[in-house]
């Protein structure tokens, strides 16, 4: 199994962003507590679809994307945590949310069309 290039380097991305984020947010806002779950979730998007490149199965890369999918999700509640109680400001918000839904929106993508592709060849095996 392989994941294309695309969401392996915007996830890369995203997680050097987060880090880049957390550091900020321990540092000048003295915010570590819930920057650190943003820091978990965040950059584990990008391990879960490196990991996914060696999934032993379809079913194995479904599943592990599956999971890099809940995690941006989890990231999505953390940003607009930081947003609501002040620590992010609302264009700094806006900024992170968006590349996190493009992650959302990409990683839907491939696990919808890979689990189509795995209903029709089983359909055709029949």
């Amino acid at each position: 199994m392989t994941v294309s290039n695309v969401i392996k380097e915007k996830s890369f991305a995203f997680a050097v962003r987060v880090v880049n984020l957390y550091v900020y947010l321990c540092k000048k806002k003295k915010e570590c507590v819930l920057s650190r779950q943003l820091l978990r979730s965040g950059t584990a998007i990008g391990a879960l679809v490196r990991e996914s490149e060696k999934a032993e199965s379809k079913a194995d890369f479904v599943h592990k994307l599956s999971i890099a999918l809940k995690e941006a999700n989890e990231t999505e509640y953390w940003i607009l945590l930081l947003n609501e109680t002040k620590f992010l400001t609302p264009k700094q918000s806006k900024s992170i949310l968006g590349d996190n839904t493009e992650l959302l929106k990409l990683l839907t993508s491939i696990i919808n069309s890979t689990k189509g592709r795995v209903k029709e060849a089983h359909y055709q095996q029949l």
